[in-house]
């Protein structure tokens, strides 16, 4: 039996222990291997290029260069890494700019061991995930990018199709946390309600067949 390759995973924060301890909680996650980790951006930069990992989880707060543009560099040199954002700053602000710099999530450090796995597992599968708190100020913020990720437009049919969150979540073999993690952003990023309304959008953008 052919087992798919294992996530390759990197860590960024200049704090040792704050890596030690993310580590170990990634240590209990099957198929994902912790391949890189740097204290600061220009050893992030250089650990990206030689470890080539498919997601990087870093702190905003870096010694030498902000978190945020350090994802904005990364993000034009590797288009396929993914970039989960964990930061201690509940800053609406460090947010908005985390979604437009190209962060696929944002979690506090002082969330839950299952909220970080649920956002590492999200944005493996193609989604997004912010904390609670982050995701309902981000549904109410109109500045940010309103393009559906792929596992958004998955959510969204599954939606048009009347399904409920634990009949998403069976089906595309996600949590239901996850499920309405993407409800949020699809709300946040179409400012639309009504089934109707998502019907039409999700047929006019090919999302679903007329």
């Amino acid at each position: 039996m052919n087992l798919p390759p294992a996530i390759r995973v990197a860590l960024v924060d200049d704090h040792a222990l704050v890596r030690d301890g993310i580590r170990a909680l990634l240590s209990v996650m099957p198929r994902l291997d912790v391949v890189g980790e740097a204290e600061n951006g220009v050893q992030a930069i250089e650990m990206v290029g030689r470890c080539q990992p498919d997601l990087l989880l870093m702190d905003i707060g870096l010694k030498d260069m902000n978190g945020l543009e350090l994802t904005r560099q990364l993000g034009k040199q590797y288009p396929g890494l993914k970039i989960l954002i964990l930061s201690m700053y509940d800053n609406h602000e460090y947010v908005s700019e985390s979604v437009r710099a190209g962060a696929s999530g944002y979690v506090l450090k002082n969330s839950p061991s299952k909220e970080i796995i649920a956002a590492i597992e999200a944005i493996i599968g193609g989604g997004t995930f912010y904390s609670a708190e982050i995701a309902q100020r981000l549904a109410t913020d109109p500045s940010t990018d309103s393009e559906l990720t792929p596992r958004e437009s998955q959510v969204l049919a599954k939606m048009v199709q009347g399904l409920n969150n634990k009949e998403m979540a069976r089906e595309l073999d996600i949590s239901v946390r996850t499920v309405e993690t993407h409800r949020l952003s699809i709300r946040r990023k179409l400012n639309i309600d009504k089934p109707a309304a998502l019907a039409k959008y999700a047929i006019d953008h090919g999302i679903i067949p007329r």
